[in-house]
């Protein structure tokens, strides 16, 4: 495991290095505006070529090539491509759906996909196909939209599938461990680079296949035999944080009619994510991402002693769980009115 963690590390560091180079020759950049974006200057985009070169690299030095494993392989290529296309020459928000759903049904060919319905009731595998569907959509998006600050997406991923692996050891999955350990590794790697102030950026081809990797990862795993509730509640957990920010945005568009029908939802932005609202209270950039960072590893260390917890404490832990994201609601709350208050960004980018 020592091995692949630094295999992916290394190998994060050489081919983010090479990207940054390639990205400014080729003039491959994020462009800063003054409405959205936080940077003040063009920083390179290929930071997602980078990671995902890292992460297959190391799993291919484990010469140990299962079905399941070529389907992830497959799908995450495809999803990085995609987004590397977006990152270069912009594809519709309806073209970059349609290619996470046929990618989502690639790896759920390969037999993967959420065991959550009673095989007793009718249309059992139909309905878990659709709900397997929906939920690596949604969290391939999710962390799209986090992907706003410099370190954040990638300093997430981090926590994430680190406590996956740390899980997957605690449950006897010495396969699924190497596959998050070597994830892992690479987001590290890729922070070097990527960690306030960024010398370049995961770009969409980055903050997709991340998203799309651990959605999959969470459904790949066997968290607790004979416990639904208990299996369910790890990967809830893990990725609250991104659960949280997708819903709550979305709630939030919708009850304010900016968005009214689904094709306005897939193509709106706003600066309304949680970082957005963090920084309009006078966060800088660092201490967002470092709350951001704190708040998710509370809900990895609530993941993390679910191993042997019955499916009453699962449920407090979860009610736990739900409370503190009403804390960082309110928090979401009061940014947002300092936002529209004080014209935090446009301050922001002169200083």
């Amino acid at each position: 495991m020592l091995k692949i963690f630094v295999s992916a590390f290394a190998g994060s560091l050489v081919f983010t290095w090479l990207a940054i180079k390639i990205a400014n020759k080729f003039r491959v950049l994020d462009y800063p505006d003054t409405e959205r974006k936080m940077h003040i200057r063009p920083v390179p985009l290929l930071g997602g070529v980078a990671v995902f070169s890292a992460y297959i690299i190391a799993l291919l030095l484990n010469f140990h090539f299962s079905w399941k494993l070529k389907g992830i392989i497959i799908a995450s290529f495809f999803i990085m491509i995609s987004g590397l296309i977006d990152d270069v020459k912009k594809l519709s928000a309806g073209a970059r759906l349609v290619i996470q759903v046929l990618c989502s049904l690639l790896v759920i060919s390969f037999g993967m996909h959420l065991n959550i319905i009673s095989d007793r009731l009718p249309f059992a595998y139909f309905l878990e196909v659709i709900i397997t569907v929906i939920w690596i959509v949604g969290i391939t998006n999710a962390m799209n939209f986090m992907d706003g600050i410099d370190g954040l997406a990638a300093g997430f991923a981090f926590i994430a599938s680190g406590t996956f692996a740390a899980i997957a050891y605690q449950t006897g999955q010495p396969y699924f461990v190497f596959l998050n350990v070597a994830l892992a590794g690479a987001c590290l790697g890729f922070l070097v680079f990527n960690f306030y102030p960024a010398k370049i950026f995961l770009g969409d081809a980055g903050s997709s296949f991340l998203g799309f990797s651990l959605a999959v990862l969470a459904v790949m795993g066997e968290w607790a035999e004979n416990r639904p509730i208990v299996a369910l509640s790890i990967p809830l957990l893990i990725l609250a944080v991104l659960i949280f920010d997708i819903t709550y945005i979305s709630v939030s568009r919708i009850a304010r009619g900016k968005v009214k029908t689904f094709k306005e939802w897939i193509e709106y932005v706003d600066r309304d994510h949680l970082h957005h609202r963090l920084m309009g209270m006078g966060l800088s950039q660092v201490q967002t991402v470092l709350f951001i960072y704190l708040v998710s590893m509370v809900f990895a260390l609530g993941a993390l002693v679910l191993k042997k917890a019955t499916t009453f404490q699962a449920v407090l832990l979860l009610f736990q769980g739900g409370l503190i994201l009403v804390i960082v609601a309110v928090l979401m709350i009061a940014g947002r009115g300092y936002l529209e208050k004080n014209h935090f960004f446009k301050n922001r980018l002169k200083e």
